[in-house]
């Protein structure tokens, strides 16, 4: 599936139609040297009774040569990259002899190279010609940054696994070779299992590997390591044995989008379901409910959700201020204390670990300052599975609002990314009731720090003659804060039976179907437009890893030709032959989108039944959804029913 390519007995990450574009650019900028190195030694002349002009001489036509092999080779390269399309590699299997021929030029040239600079260390300064030694430091530097951006490619696509998976791929073939031939079927080989744990272990040690390069300023502690170990064997098992590399992707999400668009005008132009038109990827339906906001009741609820937001915001701190409010950053100064001397006026919030100036709570206050609001705890600590959070008393709403922050530093991209199901630890116990499990544990963090510090008690007991006491409990929050703030809404549910949740953007891979219906009736969430963090989840990405490869299954073009389809320079090209296939023919849709249904269902690899792949437990965002979208009628929708607008 896929095939990687595989030279010098090992597999890389580029597949062996990806050489036509860096191909065409190493043969155009060698071109241009040729066609240089060629007018240098034609115009200017050479003489050769002088020791330093012959050795330049010389070695311009000897690198004359070499950059005329290298087009040859590069143009073979090109040509052949260019044939099939992404699945038909038979025909591309020559271009392993045009890589080793093009190694071995490559060779030449560094080694030329060399002489070239130990020419220009002895003789640039004394060479009594001008021009020709002008030009030539200019060819050396630039086939110097050619080989430096080649070999920089090449660590680029280095497998490390590489050289395992191709052992296994060879003793796999031999194993299916030897069933077809002696007609016997040998079931749970302990030798295949051996072999395909041995690069599992192995990409999951690269995706580690990757993992602590990527994440190498938060240090190496025992939490981080399991991280790590955590979400690299997630990423390993996602792409567990699929022969993909980053181009086959790339080709895939353009063919998928244009298939996606053709499903959507065909169910549009049958009326399947009943579908009026998709806003933001949504099909809209007579059944489909608005948020009436002409009615009194439904207003007042989305200026609420609308109120809430800042406070989802204000969990940011400076850095979402300043973005928001890039030419007020000074309102921030008089509310700043440097050094624990306050330059605007104090109160007795409870504040941890923000900066020494305060600049975050700073600008929560500023932030806050649309109602009767007073802050009562802060708290900036941040790590793996633990995330900001503070809570203030809101008189004008008569709450005590719990808002968490969301994604904004290295470990919260880790408690992002550590993304498998876990049961939430409720009592009595729910197995069916699972979370996100790095948002489980920022709830169960969040709900400890709460207790322990009796933080809520001290909100409600804040201002008894304004009778905080009986105020309700909200919680808020944005993206990985809306996904903490969903799992501990429920947590604390039976201790606070009035308690709201007000999720903005929150991850679509959160909670199990069973929690999702209990949420319901205390959790909003709110969606905008085609945000694709409500949309992405482990479940999501499994289906589309199928849409992808079935997609590319049915694709009939070389790759370079689908991915140049949706470069915005060649937008206006022709269609991949896939797509117009599909055009016009609903049948051709209707067999796409079982195919697609089939790909989904199934946990096998494509290409050897007895590989499985992952599939996870779909996880859903929490409560009610409220999806706001920008939508502008036109004219042929007047024919439909007013009410579904």
């Amino acid at each position: 599936m896929m095939p990687g390519l595989v030279v010098f007995r090992r597999r890389w990450s580029v597949g062996s139609d990806d050489l036509v574009v860096p191909g065409a650019f190493l043969l155009t900028i060698h071109f241009i040297c040729f066609v240089i190195v060629s007018v240098s030694l034609v115009i200017f002349e050479y003489n050769t009774r002088i020791l330093s002009v012959k050795l330049l001489f010389y070695h311009l036509i000897g690198y004359l040569l070499i950059l005329f092999f290298s087009i040859c080779v590069e143009i073979g390269i090109c040509v052949i990259s260019m044939r099939g399309s992404i699945l038909d590699a038979e025909a591309r299997t020559s271009i392993n002899i045009w890589i080793y021929l093009k190694s071995l030029v490559i060779l030449f040239d560094i080694a030329w190279l060399i002489v070239g600079s130990v020419w220009l260390g002895h003789y640039y300064s004394t060479s009594p010609i001008d021009d020709p030694k002008k030009v030539y430091i200019a060819i050396i530097i630039c086939n110097w940054v050619l080989v430096v951006i080649t070999l920089i490619t090449i660590w680029c696509t280095f497998d490390a696994a590489g050289r395992s998976w191709v052992k296994m791929k060879k003793y796999q073939r031999s194993m299916r070779e030897t069933e077809s031939r002696f007609n016997y079927k040998r079931s749970n080989s302990m030798n295949r299992n051996w072999r395909q744990r041995k690069v599992m272990r192995a990409y999951q040690d690269s995706w580690d590997h990757r993992c602590r390069l990527l994440f190498c300023c938060m240090g190496s502690s025992e939490r981080n390591r399991n991280s790590f170990t955590d979400i690299a064997r997630l990423l390993s098992d996602f792409f567990r044995e699929l022969d993909v590399v980053p181009s086959d992707v790339v080709a895939g999400l353009v063919l998928l989008r244009k298939f996606q668009r053709l499903e959507r005008e065909a169910i549009v132009r049958q009326r399947k379901n009943g579908t009026y038109e998709f806003l933001s990827g949504v099909p809209i339906t007579e059944r489909t409910q608005f948020l009436a906001l002409n009615d009194a009741k439904n207003y007042d609820f989305f200026q609420t959700v609308i109120h809430y937001m800042y406070f989802a915001q204000g969990a940011y701190g400076w850095p979402m201020y300043v973005i928001i409010n890039r030419t007020k950053m000074w309102h921030l100064l008089p509310e700043l204390k440097c050094f624990g001397c306050f330059c605007g006026s104090g109160d007795d919030a409870e504040v941890i670990q923000d900066n020494c100036c305060l600049c975050n709570y700073a600008a929560l206050k500023k932030t806050l300052q649309m109602g009767d609001i007073d802050i009562v705890y802060a708290t900036y600590h941040v790590d793996v599975g633990e995330t900001p959070f503070f809570v203030a008393v809101d008189y004008t709403h008569r709450a005590i609002v719990i808002s968490i922050r969301g994604t904004l530093s290295m470990k919260d991209i880790l408690t992002d990314l550590n993304a498998e199901g876990e049961v939430l630890p409720l009592q009595p116990p729910r197995d069916d009731w699972l979370g996100h499990k790095g948002m489980v544990q920022a709830a169960i963090y969040i709900k400890n720090k709460l207790q322990e510090d009796n933080i809520i008690e001290k909100a409600l007991q804040r201002n008894p003659d304004r009778q905080t006491h009986s105020f309700d409990l909200v919680l808020v929050g944005h993206s990985l804060g809306a996904g903490t703030a969903a799992i501990l809404a429920i947590l604390l549910k039976p201790d606070y039976p009035t308690l709201q949740c007000f999720s903005y953007s929150p991850p679509g891979g959160l909670l199990s179907m069973p929690a999702v219906e209990y949420s319901k009736s205390f959790i909003t969430s709110v969606v905008l437009g085609k945000d694709v963090v409500p949309r992405i989840g482990l479940n999501q990405m499994e289906a589309l890893r199928a849409d992808l490869i079935n997609a590319i299954q049915r694709s009939v073009d070389p790759k370079w030709k689908t991915i140049s389809c949706s470069v915005i320079c060649c937008g206006c090209g022709p269609e991949p032959t896939s797509v117009v296939n599909m055009s016009g023919q609903d049948t051709h849709i209707n067999q796409y989108q079982e195919e697609r249904g089939t790909a989904r269902s199934t946990s096998a690899h494509p290409t050897d039944s007895s590989i499985a792949l992952t599939l996870h437990q779909p996880l859903y965002p929490p409560g009610r959804i409220i999806h706001i979208v920008r939508h502008h009628p036109k004219a042929e929708e007047q024919k439909y029913d007013s009410g579904w607008r």
